[in-house]
């Protein structure tokens, strides 16, 4: 639990106290963002902020982690570890796509498929890691088991091993691509995908806490225990996420002094993803996610409807907040009503995750 508080309070004062020396260094790199020309009018002022943000909070989130383990004297867990591979490496896609942006001049980085290549790289190599590093318990990271609140009773690997650790493998890609796109995808105004992870990263804390306190370890396997491994470690290595961006979200707030760029959007998203799948969650991520799908979601049906109509639109412009942003709201009023949006399905993700766990008893 000390560890916990620790890397949230060093992983917010990193971001909120370096964030001004990362913007000078990168101002002197000439890393600005770019402007996509279709988009609103009130975002050509914009062009040249500086970007790449998400090695920010990244760096922060993973130094302030090994801090709280060292000055607690434990050791790190493949679990979190796990999830620094994964927000780590989703990062770097994010930052070959940002630099190859700030070196072309241009709006455009790495190509759609070339993001994913990268992608499914990073989960594969995950996926396979994950099912190693038994504990006493015989417990690994993930499970092969698809999961809600808990494991499900379906186990790839009755299919046979090698199907088995081929399907479970093609499930995580699944996971981590859809999410890493879809964090990616929300980032668009100031603060956005910012404050929504927090939410997301906030519901993670809670789950991995209270699995910890209901660990079939630790309860003698009473009625409605996890078989989680390293679920407080989880919590810590959330929590630091939580902390970082915090920090980070007081520059990136409108008028932003940073953004994340790729970097951070998609190492967010891999983080997500990754405590989803560590933590047994899997398929309850559409309630902890739900704004990235509904921002995922806008973009998937305005291009069905476009090629269906030949030309016709059902949003102004996608992602859904530019529909709003060009019906004349404020871009301060878009962020804050989907920042409540995404704390709404965060706060029913948990509730329903408290509520199997009581029908459970």
């Amino acid at each position: 639990m000390i560890a916990l508080l620790i890397a949230g309070g060093v992983s917010l004062l990193y971001s909120l106290l370096l964030t001004p020396l990362f913007v000078r260094g990168f101002r002197k790199l000439h890393w600005g963002q770019f402007i996509r020309e279709d988009g609103p009018q009130s975002h050509y002022a914009k062009r040249g902020t500086p970007t790449m943000g998400g090695l920010i909070f990244i760096s922060g989130s993973v130094i302030a982690y090994f801090i709280g383990k060292l000055i607690m004297g434990e050791t790190p867990s493949p679990s979190a570890l796990l999830v620094i591979l994964m927000a780590v490496g989703a990062g770097a896609v994010g930052f070959i796509d940002d630099f190859m942006k700030t070196r072309k001049q241009q709006s455009l980085g790495l190509g759609g498929w070339a993001k994913i290549a990268g992608q499914i790289l990073i989960a594969v190599v995950f996926a396979l890691l994950a099912l190693q590093f038994a504990n006493e318990q015989g417990l690994t990271p993930a499970s092969t088991h698809i999961s809600v609140f808990r494991d499900l009773p379906f186990d790839f690997m009755a299919l046979g091993p090698i199907l088995g650790v081929g399907l479970f493998v093609l499930w995580v890609m699944v996971i981590v691509t859809a999410t890493t796109n879809a964090v990616n995808v929300t980032d668009g105004l100031d603060g956005l995908a910012g404050g929504a992870s927090i939410f997301a990263f906030g519901a993670y804390v809670i789950i991995g806490f209270w699995q910890a306190a209901q660990s079939c370890a630790a309860t003698a396997n009473e009625a409605g225990c996890y078989e989680v491994r390293d679920p407080m470690d989880l919590a810590v290595i959330a929590a630091a996420f939580v902390g970082g961006l915090a920090g980070f979200l007081w520059w990136n707030t409108s008028p932003a002094h940073v953004y994340m760029g790729d970097t951070g959007s998609m190492g967010l998203g891999g983080g997500i993803a990754a405590l989803a799948i560590l933590t047994h969650t899997e398929l309850l991520l559409v309630l902890i996610g739900g704004l990235f799908i509904i921002e995922t979601g806008s973009v998937i049906v305005q291009r069905i409807y476009f090629k269906l109509t030949k030309g016709k639109r059902i949003f102004l412009m996608s992602p859904i907040h530019h529909h709003f942003e060009l019906k004349g709201w404020a871009e301060v009023t878009v962020v804050v009503r989907f920042w409540i949006i995404a704390g709404l399905f965060v706060i029913s993700g948990i509730g329903a995750f408290y509520g199997e766990w009581l029908l459970s008893q």
